[in-house]
């Protein structure tokens, strides 16, 4: 059973859609259930000022999505470094326990473009 939370960010995902001028872009996939998301940040001042998404998968991954993109925007890079999937399961009132993998595709993609915008960066 999904909470309300959950529902409300599949229902009504935040943040959907390609951020052509990204600053960083992170991509995450699990190969046993198929869900692949790609999360876009934009950075202004060393703070994510913008975060959208596009995920392919079941109704956790999505709302995942949206809620990392939701925690994600006002934060500096460390902060935003900081969010796990405990902390995107506990935002959305919990996930069921063979679902916890889409919080892991959150917290992942997450990093992986923090560290895109780092490597864009240095060059």
């Amino acid at each position: 059973m999904y909470t309300k939370e959950v529902m409300d960010h599949f229902s009504n995902p935040r943040n959907v859609g390609e951020m052509p001028d990204a600053d960083g872009i992170g991509t995450e996939g699990n190969p046993v259930c198929g869900d692949v998301m790609k999360l876009f940040i934009k950075v202004t001042d060393n703070k994510i000022v913008d975060a959208k998404f596009q995920t392919f998968g079941c109704g956790a991954a999505i709302a995942v999505s949206s809620m990392v993109t939701e925690m994600v925007k006002g934060k500096t890079l460390d902060e935003a470094l900081s969010i796990s999937k405990e902390t995107v399961a506990n935002a959305l009132g919990g996930l069921p326990p063979q679902k916890m993998h889409c919080s892991n595709l959150g917290a992942d993609a997450l990093r992986k473009a923090i560290e895109d915008y780092k490597n864009k960066q240095q060059k």
